[in-house]
């Protein structure tokens, strides 16, 4: 059993709008993992920025994330991605805009994870993914 957090979780604990305390409340002693989705979302967001402070302290959050264990993203992971696209598409949802949100959804259904986000709207239809609403104040 573990957790896979998404990126508007980590975002809102660097901004104080929740604690870690909150996300162990949830998790309590099982793993939290990274993945490489959660990396290549915050680095577009500090690519983007313009005031260095702002840009500094999210580089400082980069670095607190790099050091939860990274899952790696497989031949099996991607399957699991074009399947859950595929279905989405089927049923008139549709995927294109939810990419990185099914690349996080592919990593914790191949692990058996639990996706724990702020954001169920993302996730609710994705078959087969167990995930955990944490609301934000």
């Amino acid at each position: 059993m573990g957790f896979l957090i998404d990126t508007g979780l980590w975002i809102a604990i660097e901004k104080g709008r929740i604690g870690a305390g909150d996300i162990h409340a949830i998790t309590a002693q099982s793993p939290i993992y990274l993945s490489p989705v959660n990396l290549a979302e915050i680095r577009f967001g500090i690519e983007l920025m313009t005031v260095p402070a702002t840009k500094q302290k999210a580089l400082g959050t980069l670095r607190r994330m790099r050091r939860k264990p990274l899952l790696r993203i497989t031949g099996e992971t991607a399957e699991i991605f074009g399947f859950f696209a595929a279905e989405l598409r089927r049923s008139g949802r549709g995927a294109d805009f939810r990419i990185q949100d099914l690349w996080l959804a592919a990593q914790a259904v191949q692990r058996d994870f639990t996706l724990l986000t702020a954001n169920p709207k993302d996730f609710q239809d994705i078959p087969k993914l167990k995930w955990m609403h944490l609301p934000l104040p």
